[in-house]
């Protein structure tokens, strides 16, 4: 148990932060959320940012698009013809709505691997009516219900490619998972031995590196003119899926990925990550913004992505009035009532 008189901001190897955003109610700021944030482009250049966007933190699910690219490169997505809709969920933390789904499973049958083979353990559904359905059929959730289900299936559709062993797929030195490695490296302009590599909620390997690392790469996946052309042709694919079935990426039950593609009409490439890391590319601008809250938690992340999206003018006007619900410029209680605000700093 943390003694009373230790101040968490100071807890050793965790940057202390400045406040993002701040919650209202009445005329008293009743609580903070802090953390870091950076606008960066392709070359690695921070052109603004606040709080320790230069400091490591891990980025869980936001790399999932740069997961993805090996797939391309080696032909596995090519040799076992993967819809628009199996690449956007390939990179998507979704809700396991009936689409997401319906869609892994297709892919794993076309592979030939059952959903037992899955490496993300069970989880329920992120879709009320979804997690209801299981509920009244009294079926338990499984893997494919997980989150992470479909990077999973594109996981193992690149190792039965590379005829690896898919008990292994998740190794860190698997043959799978040092490509995906290289991928991310290379996008992040980090060696691959900087990466500092965990074990992430889905089992898969998850990657530390700084917010400024992270933007650098959506920046260049968002804007690939300068990559190999097998590694733009990748990148295009990826977004022109996820722009033709935004639910695929995330789902309806208020996810925010999902709705920045949509309200942008696919300019916008988002992904969020676990522990409230969030990353946005814009499509063909050369820019992407990288947020980390610390708090671990969506209200102050959602805000402080929208406001800043808005700002930096990657958001105009009635796209943000459209994502209001998001920046909660006004709290109201369970009966209506006004009683504060969320202002982002």
């Amino acid at each position: 148990m943390t003694s009373p008189n230790v101040d968490l901001r100071s807890v050793p190897g965790y940057p202390d932060a400045p406040v993002l955003a701040s919650v209202w109610r009445g005329g008293a700021v009743e609580s903070v959320h802090r953390g870091s944030w950076c606008l960066v482009d392709g070359s690695g250049r921070v052109l603004d940012g606040v709080g320790a966007w230069d400091q490591p933190f891990f980025a869980r699910s936001s790399t999932k698009a740069l997961q993805a690219i090996p797939m391309f490169e080696t032909g596995a997505a090519s040799r076992f013809k993967l819809t628009d809709m199996e690449i956007a969920l390939a990179v998507s933390s979704h809700n396991a709505e009936p689409c997401h789904v319906t869609t892994a499973r297709g892919l794993l049958h076309r592979i030939g691997v059952g959903e037992d083979r899955l490496g993300c353990g069970p989880q329920p559904p992120g879709d009320p009516e979804a997690r209801a359905v299981l509920i009244s059929n009294n079926v338990a959730p499984g893997r494919i219900h997980n989150n992470c289900s479909g990077k999973h299936a594109g996981f193992l559709a690149l190792t039965r490619h590379l005829d690896a062993e898919v008990a292994s797929y998740l190794d860190f030195e698997s043959a799978s998972q040092s490509m995906i490695r290289e991928a991310v490296s290379d996008f992040t302009g980090l060696a691959p031995e900087e990466l500092g590599r965990a074990i992430d909620g889905c089992s898969a390997p998850t990657f530390r590196m700084p917010l400024s690392a992270l933007g650098t790469a959506f920046a260049r996946f968002t804007s690939p003119e300068g990559l190999s052309t097998e590694r733009r042709r990748a990148c295009q694919r990826i977004m022109n899926s996820v722009h033709r079935y935004p639910v695929l990426l995330a789902g309806r039950s208020r996810r925010l990925d999902t709705a920045l593609v949509e309200v942008s009409g696919g300019r916008l490439f988002p992904k969020i990550g676990a522990e409230a890391v969030y990353v946005v590319g814009v499509h063909g601008k050369d820019r992407a913004l990288a947020v980390k809250v610390d708090d671990g938690g969506l209200r102050g992340l959602h805000a402080v992505v929208v406001e800043l999206l808005h700002r930096f003018g990657f958001l105009g006007g009635a796209e943000a009035r459209a994502l209001e619900a998001y920046r909660q410029h006004t709290l109201r209680n369970w009966d209506g009532v006004e009683i504060g605000r969320l202002e982002v700093h």
